[in-house]
């Protein structure tokens, strides 16, 4: 496993992000033709593969379009780079991985600066309070994959303009060599022997995991789905007794002993333990049960997507078996999860390594996560500041 930044890693100012998305937006737009069948099915307008004529269809497409662009996908996340490559290898189309350290918003952001252009993003993988905002902005084309029906109402879009791809819980990482006594609950983080060691993964305006990081800590202290300004008074705490830390948790920062504790996803947290072993760095990693809290990435297509028709295929790689069990075996819990189980087809072995919990997971509403959304961006600054 490679390490690089995260995928969530906050990329300056807005305003930088703009200039850069902008500075890069020089592509041609996309040429239409490779994507329209001989009976004239375009794949930009093709709501599933039965629509386009079919699965082989949708594959001579995509081939002819040649290639296929993302945005904001780091090859260590949730062993994504062995999802790159198998897809790859398996149609020939090529995968151009752009600023794998970027955010959800950055994502957007290139979506709607790069409108028309050869350069935006085809796909989209993003935090889900991200899919359900770019949904409302009239950014994501519906397209049901062959798995749709399978996959948990409650983790799909009606109208199929996202759906849930793989997700965890929010979990405690720590480094055991440096930190004496490990936490495992939020109520620990309190503790004055964390001092200047306590670190979220990103900036929760912009960033899933760290925004999940709040929720859950809200969740820990009196908060609910409905209430995450529990989650801001407790990061204002952790600022006041000097526990928390500003350093947005990376393995760099970790291997430096810069984020000795890191608040991330439990199958972030989970790969790290791996890939540190080999560098000294004992890596332990808990699911606080006082916080328990999960969360899915969603998947979608850009409407005006490039290559469309290569697009609406990574799409069903993704939610093919073979897709579902490589981001099992980067320990992240597939939407077709319990379908694929049921079936036969989940793997075993890969799913019996993820980080221990009980219980169902509840997911807060798109009103909800809306709602949270607007309490961090007016409270967060004022959270952690001085």
């Amino acid at each position: 496993m490679t390490v690089s930044l995260p995928r969530n890693a906050v990329l300056g100012g807005s305003l930088a992000v703009v200039a850069a998305l902008a500075l890069s937006a020089c592509g041609a737009a996309p040429d239409n033709a490779a994507s329209t069948t001989k009976t004239g099915k375009n794949a930009a307008t093709a709501t599933s593969a039965a629509d386009f004529g079919g699965l082989d269809a949708l594959v001579a497409a995509a081939r002819k379009e040649g290639k296929l662009h993302i945005i904001a996908v780091p090859r260590d996340w949730a062993d994504y780079g062995a999802i790159i490559d198998g897809f790859q290898k398996k149609y020939g189309i090529k995968i151009e991985d752009e600023s794998p350290d970027g955010s959800s918003q950055d994502e957007i952001n290139a979506v709607t600066s790069r409108k028309g252009q050869d350069r935006a993003p085809d796909v989209l993988d993003l935090g889900s309070s991200f899919a359900l905002g770019a949904a409302q902005q009239g950014l994501l084309a519906p397209y049901k994959v062959a798995a749709y029906g399978d996959l948990p109402e409650a983790q799909k879009d009606p109208q199929a303009r996202w759906y849930n791809d793989y997700g965890g819980y929010i979990s405690i990482g720590c480094d055991a060599k440096r930190v004496k006594t490990c936490p495992t609950t939020f109520k620990d983080l309190l503790k004055p022997q964390y001092k200047g060691q306590v670190a979220l993964n990103g900036n929760p305006t912009k960033s899933g995991s760290a925004f999940g990081g709040v929720y859950a800590a809200a969740l820990a202290d009196g908060g609910s789905f409905d209430d995450i300004q529990p989650g801001l008074d407790f990061f204002a705490k952790l600022k006041k007794n000097g526990n928390y830390t500003p350093v947005e948790s990376t393995p760099a920062t970790v291997e430096k002993g810069e984020t000795p504790i890191s608040i991330d996803w439990d199958y972030l947290n989970a790969g790290y333990a791996d890939e540190f072993k080999s560098k000294g760095v004992d890596w332990k990693v808990s699911i606080p049960a006082d916080g328990q809290y999960a969360q899915y990435y969603s998947q979608a297509v850009n409407k005006d997507a490039p290559h469309p028709a290569a697009a609406r295929l990574w799409q069903e790689y993704l939610y093919s078996t073979e897709g579902q069990n490589l981001w099992l075996k980067g320990y992240a819990r597939p939407a077709l999860m319990t379908a694929m189980d049921k079936a036969g087809t989940l793997d075993k072995t890969a799913a019996a390594k993820l980080p221990k919990v009980t219980g169902t997971p509840a997911f807060p509403t798109e009103d909800q996560q809306s709602k949270a959304k607007t309490a961090l961006a007016q409270g967060w600054g004022k959270a952690v500041s001085g």
